[in-house]
């Protein structure tokens, strides 16, 4: 008994190789599935508007020719990073230089006078009128002193008291003068020193050079853009909202979005909503941040989904990324069938609930069973096949 018994187990298994190639019988679900099957259910979600917008930094500024002038000095390219406070571009500055020793100079001439009109002051205070006009021998100067003045002044031709005040007072005026020549040319000082801070661009913030319009040796006028510098490191999405929309959009709200990195989805948080629509093509703009470790850069493109409250919220068949297989650009999902076999079935997504779940609008229905992730035991024949199947079918 045991000598008959013994190849009833490997004809078992030929037999089975031999349907299982034929196409008689299914391969056992044990070794067609790699990943997790899973029941569809069903989710609410409401409708949203797919609008592009662009990644922008947090901070960015565009310097400009304040002064005319030949570009001497260009801290990098760009790219190159540079702390706050670090000298991105200069212009020459010889002939403000010069303007600023020739307004020193007349400073300290201003100061000087100050001082001698002090000094011109106090000796009239203290010496009287006759100081002043203390001129000729003794005997005339005596004799002019006791007889000339007392008479001039009893026939009301002079008065000495009054001549003394006015003296001083001349001093006084001489001290003002020179006070507020201290003051101009202090001012002139000043003036020329902002010019000066006008010949350098300085980065306000710690950032990179974006654009450069200007080389090394380059003539500048006024108005002139010289370059631009931002913070990379914190980015935004910047998005003309349609006003109707609007209603839907409130300041701190989580929307998802797509950069135009491997498609790469992410979650951004309004940041900043502009109080005015525009006036010619009725939107709003809307900025909204990135996460820190958010991929791609200023100026790249992005899509952001915007709820729409205004259309109802539909109940769609929830799906993860995961299962989710392309075949060019066209998505499909692998169905297990009533026969326990997979089937690859084409399907249309809709908008994605989160970064790992997304609705499908066709193609599956909820209580079907599906692959988390694709069979890896499907021959590569029947994989390329079935799109076309199904393509057919459609």
């Amino acid at each position: 008994m045991s000598i008959i018994k013994r190849p009833f187990p490997l004809l078992k298994a030929v037999l089975a190789a031999v349907l299982i190639s034929s196409g008689a019988m299914a391969a056992p679900l044990e070794t067609m599935q790699s990943g997790n099957i899973i029941t569809v259910q069903a989710g609410s979600i409401g409708s949203t508007s797919t609008l592009g917008g662009t990644v922008v930094p947090l901070k960015e500024v565009s310097f400009s020719a304040q002064l005319p002038g030949r570009v001497v000095f260009l801290a990098g390219v760009e790219g190159d990073w540079f702390k706050a406070g670090t000298v991105l571009l200069a212009l020459n500055d010889d002939d403000l230089l010069a303007q600023e020793k020739a307004a020193l100079a007349n400073l300290r001439n201003a100061e000087a006078n100050l001082r001698n009109s002090r000094v011109q002051y106090t000796r009239q205070v203290m010496t009287g009128p006759d100081s002043a006009d203390a001129m000729g021998m003794g005997m005339p100067k005596m004799m002019d002193d006791m007889f000339a003045k007392p008479m001039s002044s009893m026939v009301g031709r002079d008065n000495p008291e009054i001549q003394r005040r006015a003296q001083i007072y001349a001093q006084g005026t001489q001290i003002d003068a020179a006070r507020s020549a201290i003051t101009q040319a202090k001012a002139k000082l000043q003036e020329i020193e902002a010019r000066l801070r006008d010949t350098k661009s300085i980065a306000p913030f710690s950032g990179v050079i974006v654009r450069k319009s200007v080389e090394k040796g380059d003539t500048v006028q006024p108005g002139m853009p010289l370059l631009a510098f931002a913070d990379t490191r914190n980015l935004q999405i910047q998005v003309d909202v349609p006003a109707r929309l609007m209603p839907g959009i409130q300041k701190g709200m989580i929307i998802p979005a797509k950069l135009d990195v491997g498609n790469t989805r992410i979650q951004t948080r309004v940041a900043q909503i502009y109080p005015m629509a525009d006036a010619q093509r009725h939107t709003v703009t809307v900025k909204l941040d990135l996460p820190q470790d958010a991929p791609g850069g200023p100026g790249m493109y992005a899509e952001v989904m915007v709820p729409d409250i205004t259309t109802p919220i539909q109940n769609l068949p929830m799906v993860p990324k995961s299962a989710v297989v392309w075949r060019g650009s066209l998505p499909a999902i692998y169905v297990m069938t009533a026969t326990n076999e997979p089937e690859l079935r084409m399907v249309r997504l809709g908008s994605f609930v989160d970064d790992q779940t997304v609705g499908v609008l066709s193609g599956i229905q909820v209580g079907e069973r599906i692959f988390t992730t694709p069979p890896s035991n499907v021959p590569d024949t029947w994989k390329s096949e079935q799109p076309s199947k199904e393509g057919s079918k459609k």
